[in-house]
């Protein structure tokens, strides 16, 4: 009995252990049907990390990339496929794995939009992230319960729209992220209803003004608010005191106003408090005295008076930044003693007295910055006692006495500058030479002593401006050792002697400026290595010898002062072919004859002061002496035997000519290149070019329309003859060599060029629609082009840069960008044209330097830097294309007389932008300032809708990144297609 028990207990177990075999496998197989329906559904997968997703792998689908399993069940409970790069629509139904609790898709290539009802699947989620995805439209109803949700992150995506208010009803919600989408609303008050949130993130939206929530208070257990470029207004409520757990209060680039309330002073947890660029004004509130764990805050950029609380000096701050501000008073000598303060920046306030005594001595000062204050006396001896000061800012003050020794061991240092004071006395020899400084700048003291040799340790220095002080003594030869040097202003000293050999051997200058010092001696004469100088002032020493001619192959040098000088001898003509816009040898000793190139009123200023210099008619330069005449006899006998030679030539050829047999005239040689098969001859071509088909002209030749017999429409360039134009042949073989390789949808084709001894043609496709400039800037250019039409035009012509940048081999630069160098199609399709300009990048030739020689763009499209450069790049051209994004907007030329004197199109728009009004409506897009009225920039003949606006605000950043000052900070033609296709300007990724 108790054995067939036993075997009966036995038989149970077995049972037992089999059913639970069974249903997760059962179970297991559901998932795995699930996955691999929605991977071949919907998922595009470029990077292949879904390739191991095999039904018959073992333990699938836990193996496979992205899946996560629980090890008791075996079932699916975590898909993670951040940054795998996969695209597709929101794949709702992987939320069908009842187990699932995490869903994280965050950081791929996601899209479309997203409807309530596949919403409604994932309610059994508890952690769900679709940040950095290209999601549009509405963030959707949460129309079941998400009772588990505890996790939403849907930041830098394109949600537009109003909040859903069922967003209210996540009753376990502890981390929201919606910053960085295109959410439109208001930011509404049922927000605090979400009374578990831990951490809020609403930054850089473009919501209608909006002020705090009232109830805010009632987020307890909110640690991080983060509601930066959030466009919120009002005052900060004081119910903010009841966010009892809050570390991180981030309000900064709003609009809000009024006193910083006294109520912030009860965050007892907080930790980071950021409230710059906003309109605060009046006294910081006194009431900081419990906040013990504070150690950053930022009020920078308000309106903000008074002096700086004392309580605010006493706490633990790693970082205080009150700068931009009205404050006043002298600063507390609690803040020198604060242990943990790293950064000190109270720059451009109404701070006076000294600094106190004590700074530095028990802090690890990073970063100190007290410029622009009326702030005097001497400097604290221990600001670098730690020897972690990196930067220190003390210009435009009333500093006086000496640099204390004690910075000269500050070896930390890589940036200085503490110009415009009254320092005085010598600066420690450390000073000079600290390894790791960059810039250094103390203009405008009354420094004294000379220049050590210790300076050759500065090895990275970029920049050292010394100007205005009384520095005195030879330039040491250890300055040659300063391999990085760009910036070298030693001006207005009292430095004397011969200039160092070696300098020339700085191959990074781009500006030495020694005038104004005693510097005797010859300008150095191996100069050719000073390739990329733009400026060269070496006015009012005392230099002699003769000007060197070597001046005149430096190829970027547009600012040339040598005047106040013993320098004699001629001015060399090897000068004139440089781009000079300033150009002074006045008041030497030079003498003969002034170079053609320099023969013009804009230099005569810069001439005089030489009294043995002469001109034939520049006035008041004596006139040259004219050559002795010949005598008269002589001229008379050498014409009339001239006169017999050439009758007698004249005789002899015509008894010639009969006696040679009658020849037919030669026909004219030429040269075909056809870069695609044609239905026409040359002599088709040149037939048809008559004034009547003439429809432009240009800088290198006519442009013909021409209809020929075969029924073809081509537009015909014939090319300036050589004799009129000298680089006409440099132009015809660039444009040939250039266009004849290049196939791409956006850029004219060249159907066929000839070369003969008269012409020069290049015959084109012919573009019905002509010129962007013609039908934009045109009376019909409104009508013809409304915002759709205009933004396709933009990333058409985008796309043809970016093929001759990045895909072309090799790189071509066009140098021409503008609107009438887009043409378009019968469907207005954009396609980029004349190349006259272009040059392929072969910059290691000297050939190609020459034929890039000339003076590349058009007024108004020019990047800036090409003035004191010369120099075309790939930065050139995004520049120009920046410009024609502010023309497909605007509808203005680039130099519109409606702008004013002096301005373009980019300073027009800078201005509109900074000082636009903040009233609202249609329109009115809120950016990283503010809002914008876009009213006041938009071309109103294309009639925009309220959603163009968007695409037109996406598009007008793109158009000043594409036009910053700075070369560096223009992306590439490759990455503004992507900026212009994609709208990354609501995702958080690098600008490449």
């Amino acid at each position: 009995m108790e054995s067939s028990m036993g075997y009966m207990k036995i038989q149970f177990l077995l049972l037992i252990k089999l059913f639970l075999f069974i249903v997760p496998a059962s179970s297991s197989s559901r998932d795995i049907a699930i996955l691999l329906r929605v991977k071949s559904g919907h998922l595009g997968d470029p990077n292949g990390l879904l390739s191991d997703w095999n039904e018959s792998a073992p333990n699938a689908p836990c193996s496979w990339s992205g899946i996560t399993c629980d090890r008791k069940t075996g079932r699916v409970v975590s898909i993670d496929f951040e940054s795998f790069g996969i695209s597709g629509p929101f794949p709702a139904d992987f939320c069908r794995i009842s187990t699932l609790q995490k869903l994280n898709l965050g950081d791929n290539s996601f899209g479309d939009s997203i409807s309530s009802d596949s919403w409604s699947l994932c309610s059994h989620l508890h952690f769900l992230n679709l940040s950095l995805n290209f999601f549009v439209g509405r963030l959707p109803e949460f129309i079941t319960n998400f009772d588990n949700l505890t996790f939403l992150d849907v930041n830098s995506n394109n949600f537009s729209g109003e909040l859903p208010a069922s967003l209210a009803r996540l009753p376990n919600l502890q981390d929201l992220n919606i910053a960085n989408n295109l959410l439109n609303g208001s930011i509404p008050e049922f927000l605090s209803n979400l009374t578990e949130l831990t951490r809020l993130v609403i930054a850089q939206n473009p919501f209608k003004p909006s002020t705090l929530p009232s109830s805010i208070g009632r987020l307890g257990k909110l640690q991080v608010l983060y509601a930066r470029s959030a466009n919120l207004i009002g005052n900060i409520p004081d119910s903010i005191k009841d966010l009892k757990s809050i570390l991180n209060f981030d309000v900064a680039i709003n609009n809000l106003s009024g006193k910083i309330p006294e109520s912030i002073g009860e965050l007892k947890s907080i930790q980071q408090i950021e409230l710059f660029a906003n309109h605060f004004s009046g006294e910081l509130p006194d009431k900081f005295s419990g906040l013990g764990s504070l150690f950053r805050f930022d009020a920078s950029q308000n309106n903000l008076t008074g002096k700086i609380p004392e309580t605010l000096a006493r706490l633990p701050l790693v970082s205080l930044n009150l700068n931009d501000n009205k404050l006043e008073g002298e600063i507390s000598e609690s803040l020198a003693l604060n242990p943990n303060l790293t950064q000190f920046k109270l720059f451009n306030n109404r701070f006076s007295g000294t600094l106190p005594k004590k700074f530095g001595v028990t802090s690890d000062l990073d970063e100190f910055d007290v410029s622009g204050n009326n702030l005097e006396g001497s400097l604290p001896p221990n600001l670098c006692s730690r020897k972690k000061l990196r930067i220190l800012n003390l210009f435009d003050n009333k500093f006086t006495g000496s640099i204390p020794e004690s910075y000269g061991e500050c070896n930390s240092l890589t940036y200085v500058r503490i110009y415009n004071n009254q320092f005085s006395g010598e600066l420690p020899t450390g000073f000079w030479g600290f390894a790791g400084c960059t810039f250094l700048e103390l203009r405008n003291n009354i420094f004294q002593g000379s220049i050590p040799a210790s300076i050759s340790n500065a090895r990275v220095l970029n920049a050292i401006l010394i100007s205005g002080n009384k520095f005195s003594g030879e330039l040491p030869a250890e300055i040659c050792h300063l391999k990085e040097l760009v910036i070298m202003d030693i001006s207005k000293n009292q430095l004397s002697g011969e200039l160092p050999s070696c300098i020339t051997r700085l191959k990074a200058l781009q500006k030495l400026d020694l005038s104004e010092n005693r510097i005797t001696g010859q300008i150095p004469k191996s100069i050719s290595s000073w390739t990329d100088l733009t400026e060269l002032n070496l006015a009012n020493n005392q230099l002699t010898g003769e000007i060197p001619v070597e001046l005149g192959t430096l190829p970027v040098l547009n600012y040339l002062d040598l005047s106040g000088n013993l320098i004699s001898g001629e001015i060399p003509s090897e000068l004139s072919k440089l781009k000079l816009n300033k150009f002074n040898v006045s008041n030497n000793r030079l003498e003969g004859k002034v170079p053609f190139g320099f023969d013009n009123d804009f230099f005569v200023s810069g001439l005089q002061g030489n009294p043995d210099l002469c001109s034939p008619d520049l006035k008041p330069l004596p006139e040259c002496p004219r050559p002795r005449s010949v005598s008269f006899y002589l001229v008379c006998v050498l014409s009339a035997f001239a006169f017999i030679l050439v009758g007698s030539l004249v005789w002899v050829l015509l008894k010639a000519k009969k006696l040679l047999p009658i020849r037919s005239k030669r026909k004219s040689v030429w040269r075909i290149t056809a870069f695609q098969r044609v239905g026409f001859t040359e002599g088709d071509v040149l037939a048809a070019l008559t004034d009547d088909n003439l429809i432009g002209a240009g800088g290198s030749g006519r442009v013909y329309r021409v209809k020929l017999k075969n029924g073809q429409m081509v537009a015909v360039k014939k090319l300036w003859e050589a004799k009129q134009v000298r680089e006409s042949e440099e132009v015809f073989r660039s444009e040939v060599e250039t266009l004849g390789r290049v196939r791409h949808g956006n850029i004219v084709k060249l159907l066929y060029s000839g070369i003969g001894g008269d012409f020069r043609i290049l015959v084109y496709e012919y573009v019905e629609n002509g010129s962007l400039g013609d039908v934009l800037h045109g009376e019909k250019g409104g009508l013809l082009l409304d915002w759709p039409r205009r933004y396709a035009i933009a990333v058409g012509a985008a796309q043809g840069l970016a093929y001759l940048h990045h895909d072309s081999v090799p790189a071509i630069v066009h140098r021409d960008v503008k609107s009438n160098n887009i043409l378009l199609d019968e469907d207005f399709r954009p396609k980029v044209a004349d190349f006259g300009l272009a040059k392929a990048m072969q910059r290691d030739t000297e050939e190609s330097d020459q034929a890039m020689s000339h003076v590349a763009g058009s007024y108004g499209y020019i990047a800036p830097e090409y003035a004191y450069t010369l120099k075309i790049t790939e930065k050139s051209d995004v520049y120009s294309f920046g410009v024609v994004l502010l023309e497909l907007i605007t509808g203005k030329r680039p130099n519109d007389s409606s702008f004013g004197e002096n301005r373009d199109i980019v300073k027009w728009v800078l201005e509109v932008a900074t000082s636009s009004t903040k009233d609202e409506g249609t329109g009115h897009v809120t950016g990283a300032s503010g809002i914008l009225d876009l009213n006041q920039l938009v071309d109103q003949r294309m009639s925009p809708s309220a959603s163009d606006y968007t695409e037109i605000k996406n598009v007008f950043d793109v158009a000043l990144l594409c036009t910053s000052a700075l070369p560096i900070n223009r992306p590439s033609m490759r990455r503004v297609v992507e900026l212009l296709k994609d709208r990354p300007f609501t995702r958080s990724k690098s600008i490449r």
